[in-house]
C-alpha cells in the first residue's frame, strides 16, 4: 500500500505569502538613515502608541504589581524549567584544547555574543512564553545586554504579564515597540541600546522578513514561517487526544499546517469526525484560525507501517513532532527531522510551548531537516585558537608551504618560509618552490 491521503491540503504555508520584502526593505533603509525619529514615526503609525519607548523602572514595577500572584507563580515555574534546561545545554559545550602534533596546541572557546535582541509577539495573543524562552536563554548563555521588544497596545503599553516575564527572565532593557521598527531598533542600536549581535524570537511575516534581510549583518535564530505540527499515531492512540492536539495547534493561525500520520484507518476517520465539533467550541478568533488551518492546510495520511510513518515525518520535517504510538524508544532512535519531539500522550506541544523547559522557538517550513531550535548555543560563538613551540611549528610550516604552492598561493607559502628560515637556520627544506 502506498501512502494514502485521507485529507489533502489545498494550500501550502507559503501559498498566500504576501510579497513584503520591498516594504520591509524600505522601512529598514529609512530607519537606518533616519534613526530614532524615523523608528518613532513607524511606531506611531503601526503601534499607535505614544508612551515611553524604553520602559522605565517605575513602569516595570507597576506592570509587575498588576500581575496576579497565581500567574506570577506559573511564570516563575516556567522560567525555572527553561533556565535549568538551558543551563544543562550550556554544560554540554565546553572549552577544550588538544596537542595536535608535538609542540602545537589548538583549542576551542565559547564566547557569548555581547548583545541580543529578543522579539516577543504581543498582538492577538500575549506571548508570555516567548519572553521566557528567548530572554532566559540569552541570559544563561551569558550575553552582556539583552533587550526584549514587544508591541505595545494603544494607550496601554506592553501587556503587564509580558513585562513581568521579561523582567523576571533578566532583560536589561524592555522596548515598547513592535514590528520592523523594533527589529531595526535592536539591530541598529537605536534609543541608546547596544547594537544586537543576535536577533531571536517569533513574529509575523514582517518581523520574519526583517530578520531575514538583516541576516549576515546580525545573527538570527532561524528563518521563520507559520508554525506547524505533525502527530504520529497508531492503534494505541486516543482519538480524542489526537484531535484535541491537532486543533490546539491549528489555532495558532489561519495558515498553520497540522498533519496526522497513522497506520490505522479507523483512528484517522474518528479523528476527522471529532475535529469539527472541537473547532466549533473554540472562542471566535481561535475558531476562525483553526477552521481555516484545518480546511486549507491540514492533512491526514494513512501509511502501511511505522517505518513508512517515520519516513513521512522525516520528509515533512515538522516544527513539532508528537508520537502517540507504542514503543516510544524505537521512535526516539528512528526519527531524524523535527524541531522538538513529544513522546507519548502524557506530553504535548502546548507543554513545550509554555512551560516544560526545552525551547519553543523552533524551525518551521521543513527547516528541521537541517537545523534545530533556539538554544544557548545560538548565543555562543565557538572560536578556536592555537599556539606552538618553534619545533612544533616545523612540520606544520613545511606542509603549509608545499600545499600553498600547489594551490598557487605564494604569499601564504612565504609566511611559512620565513619562520623556517628564522627558527632553523642552515637547514635545507624541500618546500616545493621549484614544482
Amino acid at each position: 500500500m502506498k501512502r494514502e491521503y485521507l485529507k489533502k491540503a489545498t494550500l501550502t504555508s507559503t501559498s498566500d505569502a504576501a510579497d513584503v520584502r520591498d516594504a520591509v526593505q524600505g522601512m529598514l533603509d529609512a530607519i537606518r538613515t533616519g534613526g530614532d525619529a524615523t523608528a518613532m514615526d513607524f511606531a506611531a503609525r503601526f503601534d499607535r502608541y505614544d508612551g515611553n519607548v524604553i520602559v522605565t523602572p517605575e513602569e516595570i514595577e507597576a506592570a509587575c504589581a498588576a500581575v496576579p500572584d497565581r500567574l506570577k507563580d506559573d511564570i516563575q515555574f516556567a522560567h525555572d524549567n527553561v533556565r535549568r534546561f538551558a543551563e544543562a545545554q550550556k554544560d554540554t559545550l565546553q572549552d577544550m584544547e588538544l596537542e595536535v602534533v608535538p609542540g602545537l596546541v589548538a583549542g576551542q572557546r565559547t564566547i557569548p555574543v555581547s548583545a541580543a535582541g529578543c522579539y516577543v509577539p504581543g498582538g492577538r495573543y500575549s506571548h508570555v512564553a516567548s519572553a521566557i524562552m528567548t530572554v532566559t536563554t540569552a541570559k544563561v548563555a551569558g550575553c552582556g545586554h539583552v533587550v526584549a521588544a514587544s508591541p505595545p497596545r494603544p494607550e496601554q503599553g506592553i501587556a503587564p504579564s509580558i513585562v513581568y516575564a521579561a523582567h523576571l527572565a533578566g532583560a536589561d532593557t524592555i522596548l515598547a515597540m513592535g514590528g520592523v521598527q523594533a527589529v531595526a531598533s535592536m539591530a541598529f542600536g537605536l534609543f541608546g541600546l547596544p547594537r544586537a549581535s543576535m536577533l531571536v524570537g517569533p513574529g509575523n511575516q514582517f518581523v520574519a522578513e526583517a530578520k531575514r534581510i538583516l541576516f549576515g549583518e546580525v545573527g538570527i535564530d532561524m528563518f521563520a514561517g507559520p508554525t506547524d505540527s505533525l502527530i504520529l499515531a497508531d492503534t494505541n492512540a486516543d482519538p480524542d487526544i489526537v484531535a484535541a492536539d491537532l486543533v490546539g495547534q491549528a489555532e495558532h493561525g489561519y495558515n498553520s499546517p497540522v498533519w496526522l500520520v497513522t497506520n490505522d484507518r479507523t483512528l484517522a476517520e474518528r479523528v476527522m469526525a471529532i475535529i469539527p465539533d472541537l473547532i466549533a467550541a473554540l472562542p471566535e478568533t481561535n475558531r476562525e484560525n483553526a477552521e481555516a488551518a484545518w480546511r486549507d492546510y491540514a492533512e491526514i495520511i494513512l501509511c502501511r507501517d511505522r517505518e513508512e510513518m517515520a519516513s513521512t515525518a522525516d520528509e515533512y520535517a515538522p516544527e513539532h513532532l508528537t508520537v502517540q504510538a507504542g514503543d516510544t524508544d524505537w521512535w526516539l532512535s528512528r526519527l531524524r527531522c523535527y524541531g522538538s519531539l513529544f513522546l507519548g500522550e502524557e506530553t504535548t506541544v502546548a507543554f513545550g510551548d509554555k512551560a516544560s523547559g526545552p525551547n519553543h522557538v523552533l524551525p518551521t517550513s521543513g527547516a528541521a531537516s537541517y537545523t534545530g531550535g533556539l538554544s544557548v548555543h545560538k548565543f555562543l560563538k565557538i572560536v578556536t585558537w592555537q599556539r606552538a613551540t618553534r619545533e612544533g611549528s616545523r612540520p606544520i610550516a613545511e606542509a603549509t608551504a608545499r600545499i600553498s604552492r600547489l594551490e598557487g598561493m605564494e604569499g601564504h607559502a612565504r609566511t611559512a618560509d620565513i619562520r623556517l628560515a628564522k627558527y632553523f637556520p642552515g637547514v635545507n627544506f624541500d618546500l616545493g618552490a621549484d614544482d
